[in-house]
């Protein structure tokens, strides 16, 4: 007898989500730039629902329609998969971060998910809040989780300002992320997660990620790692055992600057010592359909569909970003007026062979160019100018090829003073504890060839022999009035 009412609807979901089960487990097994390329976006679909389209439709539209009372309530209710409504769900969402699952677990047998949200500030939010709700056996208990103080700034204010001084939720700092016994001297009975950033923005801070995972799971809490710097193309934590990673999309992953972005990507049963069955099988469904259905930061369709397209290089782009970062900062590292250069492929950095244990090249074993495992470092590092914050200045204000912006991961090279943009509103203590002095410029490369970046370096830090550079600015801007009044 042919089903009918809910039912319908409830058979033709368990079809539909077998379909696509079976199809990611397809996927999973193709090389990286195949699954960077094609996602989980099958052809099959194209056909039947989307007039053929080769590309992912933009699926510009707030919410979807029912055909019948019947098909709604299994809806919204959460029976069957639906798209009842953009700010939870979304078909153009639901391709980018199933893209984003498959390669954060590439090459292994774990079973992730991922949540896309508006911003990297968001995925953070994300993230860490499920696990600092209050325990109603120990209400009067002073959570609190454990954190490596070398992070970007809005992290560093998420953490110290809106969770510690707002909430009372105590952010113990770890100051030396290598340490591991610094890690685990701070963790006690009402610690909720360990969190770390690697490679750290700017200050390329790096820790045996593998140690500090098996010691926040010996007193059975959650790995986070915010790894936007390296993306899945360099190192994927969940296959290392992590439990939670953190993307800034916006940054190395979403380089053409169009478009703001983040995303939390969850392994399947992670550990936690909060009582929530449902959020610890599936923590980025749990959180999809819950906390951010109520709470609304997650990503719209169109910032979604432009970060997945930048997605389909992010294996060749690292990998021709790296090497020129290489070159720039071995430039870099020479220079009369350069006190220090920061990049963790430099064999003098400090941290140079703990993050060579790391920080690989995904499939360079099965390029016809490597044909072996190699590491790179990616886009980013910084250098000390000699002689001060006036110095400083005045070699950043000389650029002409390098944009000025608290940009990073752009495909254009980007640079800023941490000290004065993106770590400015932390203060001067914490900046100490993130080691930005004032004389640091980050400089994240892009995909300029490197001897054209290297010139400009050269120019703007002739600056410091005496050379005057001709001003780069156009006496009138195009961009009228208000660029206008901007101008010196």
């Amino acid at each position: 007898m042919e089903n009918t009412g809910i039912n319908h609807y409830l058979d033709a979901a368990k079809r539909s989500m077998a379909w696509h089960k079976d199809y990611a487990k397809q996927m999973k097994k193709c090389r990286f730039d195949t699954i960077a390329v094609h996602g989980i976006y099958s052809m099959q679909e194209a056909l039947d629902f989307n007039q053929g389209s080769i590309i992912e439709p933009i699926y510009m539209s707030t919410s979807q329609a029912y055909r019948d009372s019947d098909e709604m309530e299994a809806a919204l209710s959460y029976q069957i998969p639906t798209w009842c409504y953009s700010r939870i769900a979304n078909p153009s969402m639901y391709y980018f971060e199933g893209v984003l699952a498959l390669l954060e677990t590439y090459g292994s047998n774990v079973e992730a998910s991922c949540i896309a949200t508006a911003s990297g500030m968001a995925a953070i939010q994300t993230a860490v809040n499920q696990f600092l709700l209050p325990d109603p056996k120990k209400p009067d208990a002073t959570r609190n989780f454990v954190a490596t103080t070398k992070v970007y700034g809005g992290t560093f204010q998420q953490f110290a300002i809106r969770k510690d001084q707002e909430r009372r939720i105590e952010w113990r700092k770890v100051v030396h992320s290598e340490d591991i016994n610094e890690w685990e001297s701070l963790i006690d009975e009402n610690t909720r997660f360990l969190y770390g950033e690697m490679p750290s923005n700017p200050g390329q801070a790096f820790f045996d990620l593998e140690k500090i995972i098996e010691l926040a799971h010996k007193y059975g809490i959650p790995m986070i790692v915010d790894s936007t710097v390296a993306t899945p193309a360099l190192m994927r934590p969940l296959v290392m055992g992590a439990d939670i990673v953190v993307q800034s999309v916006s940054k190395t992953i979403g380089t053409s600057g169009f478009g703001i972005a983040g995303a939390v990507i969850a392994r399947k049963d992670l550990v936690s010592n909060v009582d929530n069955p449902a959020m610890k099988a599936d923590f980025a469904m749990y959180v999809k359909t819950l906390p951010n259905r109520d709470n609304g930061p997650n990503i719209s369709p169109m910032n979604a569909i432009l970060a997945l397209n930048d997605i389909r290089t992010l294996r060749s782009r690292v990998d021709m970003q790296s090497k020129s970062t290489m070159t720039i900062s071995k430039y870099l590292e020479q220079h009369k007026h350069v006190e220090q250069v920061d990049y963790l492929g430099l064999d003098s950095h400090p941290l140079h062979d703990l993050a060579s244990k790391y920080l690989w090249l995904v499939d360079s074993e099965h390029d016809e160019h490597y044909g072996e495992k190699v590491n790179r470092y990616g886009h980013l590092m910084s250098f000390h100018v000699k002689g001060g914050a006036k110095a400083t200045r005045d070699v950043f204000d000389a650029f002409q090829r390098i944009w000025r912006a608290t940009d990073l991961g752009r495909i254009k090279s980007v640079a800023t003073r941490p000290a004065i943009s993106t770590h400015s509103q932390q203060g001067e203590e914490g900046r100490k504890l993130a080691e930005i002095p004032p004389n640091l410029i980050r400089l994240c490369v892009g995909a300029e060839h490197p001897d054209d970046i290297i010139a400009d370096l050269d120019q703007a830090l002739s600056v410091l022999d005496g050379n005057k550079i001709s001003s780069y600015a156009p006496e009138y801007s195009a961009g009228g009035a208000s660029s206008a009044t901007l101008r010196r």
